[in-house]
């Protein structure tokens, strides 16, 4: 029997089958274990209104907009993010706050017998907790973000949602939610509920009819953001973000200044807007000034960690969790178009990731050093030195992040650019983060 917080998290960590560690393996792709925990917990889960999130990317930026916004609407919010960069506690917040160490600890004490019995997952657990914790705290609204993929996630047996949002499709985690854009779509639209609208921020071609067809089915009313919501303008650098929004039908024009930065927030604050102006439509008293010191303070709200987050200056020195092909794209064109001198990008890698695409956006001349991190899933030095980036002016491994960086700085010249990135993972175990 645990007695300690400490404790508590070492369990957790140590006995459960956690995704970090194990990758695939850990996955449950059934709702059984977490149907029977939250019915043991009395089902917390259908005690609070909730907006459900999903996406390949932007799904933890949306989450975080979302809770700003309604924090700043003067509601209690309750936020589930996954996963955690340097505290367990980061994955469940009330108005921006970290759960407190005994609120963890006692629900793992007083449901001890039940997990033990069940043998669930991290995730599953932590998702109860969640459920639990938003329960006991009579939340006005829960924001809650899916783990991966949508249909079999265990965050998916919330029943009272007001909203459906899915920030948009890539190729990621392919070897579980499929290997073509129209098959992940099919994964992510399942937390479609019936009769509960739908917010989606960017579609293509393959993945609009597939949520089209499950709107049709689930008598859902669906929006596509960038059907009716149009940017105007746009002015960014690394640290600032304006951007002006005008609805095709209203032609109301929305001046947005987000404190989250990166080309890739223009998408995910164009559906964030959707789902607000949604909102508002079913009674949610939501202003503009609301609104609009929501996205203006969503980090100071929300305490949001490692989404285009400078670290430093001189040489600049930032960090971005965006972990696949298509986040690491759009992070590369951005970094192309600030950099005045040569970019250094420390980088490391999970072992089920398919790198290949993200060695040939490497650009020309940057300096490469690549690193283990502390998990199972890791790359580590032999594997990493297979990799082959042929634009790479140097290569050099390390042994962790820390390393790289204190090695990067060394180097680097004021005007260069340090980016370290490649894994949620790896960012975590940056000191001082």
């Amino acid at each position: 029997m645990i007695t300690s917080y400490e404790e508590t998290i070492d369990y957790l960590y140590s006995q459960l089958p956690m995704f970090q560690k194990m990758g695939k393996k850990a996955i449950k792709p059934r709702l059984t274990n977490i149907t029977e925990l939250c019915n043991l917990l009395g089902n917390p889960q259908n005690n609070f209104k909730s907006i459900h999130v999903a996406g390949t990317n932007g799904k933890g930026s949306t989450s975080h907009f979302l809770t700003s916004i309604l924090m700043e609407s003067g509601l209690k919010v309750g936020l589930y993010t996954s996963p955690h960069l340097k505290d367990f506690r980061e994955r469940f917040r009330i108005n921006g706050t970290m759960v407190p160490e005994n609120c963890i600890f006692e629900f793992v004490r007083d449901y001890w017998s039940e997990i033990q019995n069940l043998r669930p997952s991290f995730f599953e657990v932590s998702v109860a907790l969640a459920f639990k914790i938003f329960s006991d705290e009579k939340v006005d609204v829960a924001v809650i973000e899916v783990g991966l993929g949508g249909r079999f996630d265990s965050t998916n047996i919330i029943s009272n949602v007001i909203l459906s949002h899915i920030s948009n499709i890539g190729f990621d985690h392919t070897d579980i939610l499929g290997d073509t854009l129209e098959k992940i779509a099919f994964q992510k639209g399942g937390i479609i509920k019936p009769g509960v609208p739908v917010v989606i921020s960017e579609y293509t071609q393959e993945t609009k009819p597939v949520f089209t067809n499950i709107a049709e089915e689930s008598k859902s009313e669906i929006c596509f953001a960038q059907d009716h919501l149009v940017v105007d303008k746009v002015v960014d650098s690394v640290e600032s973000l304006h951007i002006e929004i005008r609805n095709k039908n209203t032609h109301k024009v929305y001046s947005i200044d987000s404190q989250l930065v990166g080309e890739y927030q223009q998408a995910n604050i164009l559906g964030v807007l959707a789902s607000v102006e949604h909102l508002r439509e079913w009674g949610y008293p939501i202003s503009d000034t609301a609104m609009y010191r929501g996205f203006r303070y969503v980090v100071d709200n929300t305490s949001l960690k490692g989404r285009w987050q400078i670290i430093s200056r001189k040489p600049l020195v930032l960090c971005d969790t965006g972990h696949n092909e298509q986040a690491f794209e759009i992070t590369i064109n951005r970094l192309k178009k600030e950099a005045q001198g040569k970019i250094i990008f420390i980088l490391g890698f999970v072992k089920d990731k398919d790198t290949a695409r993200i060695q040939e956006l490497i650009p020309q001349g940057a300096e490469l050093y690549l690193t283990e991190f502390n998990s199972e899933r890791a790359l580590k030095e032999d594997a990493l030195r297979t990799l082959h980036f042929k634009n790479a002016n140097n290569i050099s491994i390390f042994k962790n992040v820390n390393s790289a960086i204190l090695e990067a700085r060394r180097v680097a010249n004021d005007s260069d650019i340090i980016f370290i990135g490649g894994s949620t993972y790896l960012v975590a175990e940056i000191n001082n983060l």
